[in-house]
């Protein structure tokens, strides 16, 4: 007789079989787990075992409340690599991409060209007839909240009460820590003013946001480059070394849904970060604003939630997921909370009362939950979407990250194919992008690009990724055949 081990080893197989056959494609929806279990005269939890085996195996991807699902594996294009090896840390340099960012982010509002470029949520997925009510509501029950102006920083009870019910899956956050901002930007900005000083070096992921670069640039820091896997994230090793050395005062991760590359870094890297960082009295900020949009079932934990002596200064806001135009943020700043607070009251006074009172009630309910679970779905749907196209319209050398969260993909193109040359092709054509240089503070990834994928599928949006496709063709055979395949 079989035993519990090989009975759901040998349903993952067969179930693998018919993925591979294409008789279960791209995008379908597995039978219920219930069905499953009927059907093969299997117990539920056999069948639960088989299924999370082929999600380890990378063939299904798992929605909340909706089912097991096969992922889509972009054709003729692999896992992206990243030299992790501590030898290949750089020296710290001074950041000087302000410049082309603005140049490019000009380019990119070109009247009628296709928005792939910044990574903004999509208007659609937005509850915005909710927080519509909802001012209306908070602005019927409580007026003062319009004139009001606070002279101190405090925050609005109800809005501090939320966040730290929402933490409670892994900590306990202590409301004095909270600092509440304008925006997640602002947090990082006044968390790396109160642990750092101008000169000072930040170690950051490669790739990185380059608002994060933008902002080390303004305060006169330099950055240093720590390799950083599309899986699993920053090099802890390459890190560890970096300490070791001396050579940095403090850190500037994503460690959930990193933009661009979408990696989480694993629980168990997490904790050892903390311990890491804690031994060294290096100070962590921690940018999670996309933590809520991760894919997996469960919400992957903060670095924070392993942090034992207030070193990790955590960053986020709900701009992602409910409204940017709320202009709400947070830090939860462990031991700097008094200096992020000062920082914040010296800079811009604090943030308004009234649209803290307004996201505090949307996340009292459900409304949160559900509204992030939705994007969740689609957003993975729409990454798959578009990683399909790339795999048929781009060059078979190209390679492709596999977002654990986010809406943004990050493709290395052929050697040859400059991102820059290619960003001023594309715009012509009327496509924009983010060419891979804005990404990093020593001018890497030059034949890189990121794309946004949260637009609603369409065939325009389908159309600008195939032209872009032909414009990459056509950079990598040096212009050789490109009419043709613009054409297509």
């Amino acid at each position: 007789m079989s035993s519990p081990i090989n009975l759901y080893e040998h349903l993952a197989d067969e179930l693998g079989a018919l993925i591979a056959s294409r008789v279960f494609a791209p995008g379908d929806r597995l039978p219920s787990i219930r069905h499953l279990a009927q059907q093969k005269r299997l117990s539920i939890s056999t069948v639960m075992q088989a299924l999370r085996l082929l999600e380890d195996r990378g063939l299904l991807d798992v929605r909340p409340q909706a089912g097991f699902y096969v992922r889509h594996r972009a054709r003729n294009l692999v896992l992206a690599s990243v030299t992790v090896a501590a030898e290949s840390l750089k020296a710290p340099a001074y950041v000087g991409i302000n410049n082309l960012l603005m140049r490019i982010l000009q380019a990119n509002e070109t009247p009628g060209v296709i928005q792939l470029g910044s990574a903004w949520p999509p208007d659609e997925l937005l509850p915005t007839k909710r927080i519509q009510q909802l001012v209306g509501s908070v602005g019927r029950h409580d007026p003062s909240l319009l004139a009001s102006v606070n002279c101190f920083i405090t925050n609005e009870p109800n809005f501090e009460r939320q966040v730290v019910r929402r933490a409670l899956d892994w900590g306990k956050l202590d409301p004095a820590e909270i600092v509440v901002t304008s925006s997640c930007t602002e947090a990082i900005s006044l968390c790396l003013r109160a642990v750092a000083k101008a000169g000072d070096t930040i170690a950051i992921e490669s790739a990185t946001y380059f608002v994060l670069l933008q902002l080390i640039e303004s305060l006169g820091m330099k950055a240093l480059e720590i390799p950083t896997h599309p899986a699993t994230g920053v090099s802890l090793d390459a890190l560890e070394l970096a300490l070791s050395e001396g050579l940095v005062q403090a850190c500037l991760f994503i460690p959930n849904a990193n933009n661009p590359l979408g990696c989480v870094m694993p629980e168990a890297n997490k904790k050892r970060l903390a311990a890491l960082l804690a031994q060294h009295k290096v100070p962590l900020i921690e940018d999670d604003v996309y933590g809520d949009l991760c894919f997996r079932s469960e919400r992957p934990w903060p670095v924070k939630a392993y942090d034992t002596s207030g070193n990790v200064l955590l960053c986020s806001s709900f701009s992602k997921a409910v409204s940017p135009a709320a202009r709400v943020g947070y830090a939860v700043a462990g031991r700097y909370a008094q200096q992020v607070a000062f920082l914040k009251m010296v800079s811009s006074g604090a943030t308004s009362h009234f649209f803290q009172a307004v996201l505090g009630e949307f996340l009292s309910g459900r409304s949160y939950d559900n509204q992030v679970r939705k994007m969740r779905r689609t957003l993975a749907q729409r990454i798959a979407h578009m990683s399909d196209v790339i795999a048929e319209a781009f060059p078979s050398q190209c390679v492709i990250s596999e977002p654990q969260g986010g809406f943004v993909l990050w493709v290395e193109l052929p050697p040859q194919v400059d991102a820059l040359a290619l960003h001023h092709s594309a715009i012509q054509n009327g496509i924009a992008f983010m060419p891979g240089p804005l990404f990093s503070a020593s001018g890497k990834f030059d034949h890189h690009l990121r794309l946004n994928c949260g637009n609603a599928w369409s065939a325009e949006i389908e159309t600008a990724v195939r032209r872009l496709g032909a414009l990459v063709h056509q950079a990598a055979d040096g212009g050789h055949g490109a009419e043709g395949r613009l054409r297509e």
